[in-house]
This record gives structure tokens, sequence and C-alpha cells, in this order.
């Protein structure tokens, strides 16, 4: 592992912790990614906003190894990162697969499906054509239609909604 170099990192953490480790790494200049949903609730009559991370308990940093491994020291906040058993290491998330992820979560949730489901394997596809030209994954069918799934391995998986087949080209 190349240990100056910056990789996406994965970490879990305590529930309800992400807002003050996105402030923390804010104020450290860490270039990171923590997904927030804004929701409405009812309580006591009143209509009330707030923010909830799309993904819960996980947080994502892009930083060298180094740093990764100080920031929950440095922080006081409790996080483990995904660990890669096979190659006995912390899982690197490739670059192209966190861009595209991100890119997926900016849609809105009846646009794209979170799901951390062992999804069955297929082809590796690209979309060609259409809001998510460029994005690669595995195509799959999810309740009868063919999607296309950005998989985090051992993280979670992102589905698109339904895609034509002729917006797809096999990689």
């Amino acid at each position: 592992m190349e240990y100056e170099i910056a990789h996406w990192y994965a970490a879990r953490v305590k529930f309800r912790t992400e807002k003050m480790i996105k402030n923390f790494l804010e104020m450290k200049e860490i270039k990171h990614f923590i997904p927030f949903r804004t929701v409405f609730r009812e309580q006591n009559g009143k209509r009330i906003q707030k923010e909830k991370p799309v993904i819960s308990c996980i947080v994502f940093v892009n930083t060298d190894f180094t740093t990764a491994l100080s920031i929950p020291y440095d922080s006081g906040f409790s996080m483990s990162y995904i660990y890669n058993s096979e190659k006995k290491e912390i899982q690197v998330i490739p670059d192209k697969q966190m861009e595209d992820f991100m890119f997926l979560l900016d849609f809105s949730d009846s646009i794209m499906r979170i799901s951390n489901l062992n999804l069955r394997r297929g082809d590796r596809v690209r979309v060609i054509k259409g809001d998510f030209t460029g994005i690669e994954g595995e195509l799959i069918r999810f309740r009868r239609h063919k999607r296309v799934v950005v998989r985090l391995e051992g993280i979670f998986s992102l589905a698109t909604t339904y895609i034509p087949e002729n917006y797809l080209e096999k990689i």
C-alpha cells in the first residue's frame, strides 16, 4: 500500500456522530464524503425539518493512509475502517467507483435505490446514453427491471432506475 498517496476509505462510526465527524474533517481540511438528506417529520403538530445521513454509520475519507489512521485519535470519535480480508489491509475504494457512487447519490430517492444486500453478479456494463452516461457497474434485474449497480465492495451498492438495453455497452 502506498502510504503517502490519497485514497478513498470507508469507516464505520457510531450512530448519530456523522455530522460531528463531518465538522471535524472540514476543520482539518480533509476531503470527505458524508451525504445527508433533508427529512420532515411532525412533532407536536409542527412540521420539523431535519438533516439525516443517507447511509447511517458510514463515512468516506480521501486522504493518505497515515492521516486516515490518525483521524480517530485526533478527533476522539470511534471509527473502524472497512477491512479487506483477502488483501489483509484496510479496503481502498477505487476513485472511479467512488466518483460513480457520489454521482448517483446526487439524484433523488426516486431515481436511485440504496441496497446492502448481496446482489448476484452480472455483466460489467457502462452507461453510454442518458443521465447516467459514464457510470460503470454490474447489470442486474431488480423487480423485473434492468438496472446498473455501482458496488463499493463490502460496504454498499447503489442501483439506478430502469435503463434501456440500448443505453448500455458491455465492458
